[in-house]
This record gives structure tokens, sequence and C-alpha cells, in this order.
């Protein structure tokens, strides 16, 4: 508050005293504080906004309303600071019309150095009593806003001293600094519309947690963007091939949820599960539906064979493994006539896609349900 009361004051009384004083560099560093000001009150009103809960209409959540708001004050200040630009220049052309610069200017812009040099030290030492990063990082904005009441200063007193260009001059320099405030907020907006990825060292700090994630066997795809101030992650985890489908669901959220408790600033992580690294393209042959592959199997093995209880594929390096379970009994009385190597060879010929066939005995099973199994 006391900051915001300060550049407040400040505002108002450069406006003042530039208007009475003939001192156009003052009024454009009054702007540049206020454009400080509006640009903190509309962080704050969108940030409250956009942490708006997701809803229907919205279910990445409201983050981009700080994203649409840093565009549209942005571009405001790059037409205030391109404004002012332009208006200065043409003081400096017609210098010899313009009324000259009064000593209330100079003393007006020496107080509002003074000011803002108050104002970062009592916010530093504020920032190291409660130990805040963003009180500090306002501190230091403090000392940068006084750098351009410095220029205004400096262009004021060269001014009065018999140098009237030097005055506009500096309204073109801090002119210069609002335009490039606002093309820095525009282009964070652009790029976070544009769904630009975090760095290099981010992106490899959330990969190095998804590797550590118990079953996690490599990490690929991995992408992010942001939405507002939050991150939205998409990754691709590889697992054990052989392991079940719930299984591989469980690896994949136990990542998820250890990247989300890792970082403060993930708001989601879709994480898709793989059984090897499919970043290039599959080159082997076309495999066809499940339906169509096994009947085709179960014809070239023969009409006495029985219906399998269960077969399982393994598309892996692009192709494809079966696995066919058989009644025991039947595998110990099997006809001689058509021996399984025989059968299984028939079957593994029936599409290029097979890479093997395996047959296992389906024995005999015994099961007890634990205390908490559901009824």
């Amino acid at each position: 508050m006391t900051g915001i009361a300060t550049n407040i004051s400040l505002v108002v009384a450069q406006i003042v005293v530039g208007v009475m004083a003939h001192a156009f560099s003052l009024v454009a560093d009054a702007m540049h504080t206020l454009a400080d000001l509006m640009s903190d009150g509309l962080v704050l009103v969108a940030n409250k906004q956009g942490g708006e809960p997701a809803d229907r209409n919205h279910p990445y959540g409201h983050g981009r309303i700080e994203t649409a708001v840093s565009m549209a004050l942005g571009a405001m200040l790059v037409a205030v600071g391109v404004g002012f630009l332009v208006a200065a220049a043409g003081r400096i052309e017609r210098l010899g019309e313009l009324p000259p610069v009064e000593p209330a200017a100079l003393l007006m812009a020496v107080l509002t150095l003074a000011a803002k040099e108050g104002l970062f030290r009592y916010l530093r030492r504020v920032a190291r009593q409660v130990r805040s990063p963003m009180v500090e990082a306002n501190a230091w904005h403090a000392r940068s806003d006084a750098a351009s009441s410095l220029v205004v200063a400096v262009g004021i007193g060269g001014s009065l001293a018999g140098h009237p260009f030097l005055e506009p001059l500096a309204a073109m320099l801090v002119g210069l600094l609002i335009a490039r405030m606002g093309i820095r907020l525009a282009m964070a907006a652009v790029r976070e519309l544009i769904d630009t990825g975090l760095g290099a060292e981010e992106t490899e700090a959330m990969r190095h947690i998804l590797l550590e994630s118990p079953g996690v066997m490599g990490v690929h795809d991995l992408r992010t963007r942001r939405m507002g101030p939050q991150v939205l992650v998409d990754a691709h985890v590889q697992v054990d091939p052989r392991i079940t489908v719930s299984e591989g669901h469980r690896i994949a959220e136990t990542a998820r949820v250890t990247l989300l408790r890792a970082r403060e600033d993930v708001q989601d992580v879709l994480v898709h599960v793989d059984v090897e690294d499919d970043l290039l393209p599959p080159s082997g042959p076309r495999i066809p539906r499940r339906e169509a592959l096994v009947s085709a199997i179960r014809e070239a093995m023969g009409a006495d064979m029985p219906a399998p209880s269960r077969v399982q594929l393994h598309y892996l390096r692009g192709g494809v493994e079966i696995e066919l379970f058989l009644p025991k009994d039947w595998l110990a009385g099997e006809p001689q006539t058509d021996p399984m190597p025989e059968r299984l060879a028939r079957a593994a010929a029936v599409d290029g896609s097979i890479h093997v066939i395996r047959v296992v005995a389906d024995a005999q099973e015994w099961c007890a349900n634990g205390k908490n199994a559901p009824s």
C-alpha cells in the first residue's frame, strides 16, 4: 500500500507541475509511473479472475484472462509511448515557439527521484524482514523507475542551463521506455497465445521428475504450454510391455501426481502410456485387427483346437507377439498327426506382422479375496 500511495501522489504532482511549469518530460514520466500502476492493478484483477476454477465452458480454467489483459495493456502502452515520442519530436522542431521550462519542474523531478529511491530502500528493507521475493522484485522495479526520473531531471536541468532541446529529448526517452514496457508485455502474451513451450532447462527438470517415478522406463514427446501463470504438460511414458493395462495406468497416474506435487505452477499433466519409444513412425507391415488375426490363427492351427481361454497381443517393434492360453489337458493329449510345432508354424505365417506365437498351458487356478475386496 505504501508503494501505491507514493506512486499515485507522484503521478498527480508530476502532471500538475509539468503542465504549469511547461515540462513535457515530467508529464511523460508521470505516465510512465501510471503505466506501472495500471499494469500492477490489471494483473492483480486478471490474476483473481484467472484463478477461478474450471467450468463447463472453460475446462482448462480461466488463466488466459491474464494473457488477454496483458495483450490489451501492452498495446495501449505502445500507443502511449509512441504518442509521447511523436509529440516530443514535434516540440523539438518548434523549440522557439515553446514557453521556457520553469525551475519548479526541476524541483519536482528531483523530489520524484528522491521519493522513488526512498521507496526502493523501504521496500527492500521490508522484503528482507518478511523474506518475500515478490516485495524484493517490487523494490528493484522502483529503482528502475528512478532511472527514468533521473533522465527527466537531467533533461530539465539541461534546459534551464541553456539547452532547451534536452527537455523534450528526455520526454522522447521516457516515451521509448513506456513503449518498451508495452512491447515486452504484448510479446509475452503472444508467446503464450501461440503455445510457446517452457525453456529446455525447465523441460529437462520435468523429464527427470517423471523418470524418477516408479515403473517409468522412459519419457518422450514431453510438451509444455502456459495458461496464464499455470503450466499444462503432455508426456508419453514408456513402461514394461508385458504388464497389465491397469498397472500401466497406475504407473502413469503415479507419475502425473508426482509432477503435480513437485511443481506448484503445473496445473495439469496428461500422461500417455507407451510400451516402447514410438518417436519414429512404425516401419513394419500393417497389422490386422484383433478379431481377424485371432480368427486366422485359429483356422491355421486346426479345427480340433479348442477355443483359447485367453489371447494376449503385444504390439512391439512394428509387429505383434501373440500368446494363446489353451487347456492343459488338451495340450497333454494333442494328436501326434498334427504336432504343435507345425500348427504354430502355420499360424505364424498367416500374416507378415506376426513376430512370434506362444502357447501357454492354461492350468487350474486358485483364488482368494482380500478383506477389502469389493463385493
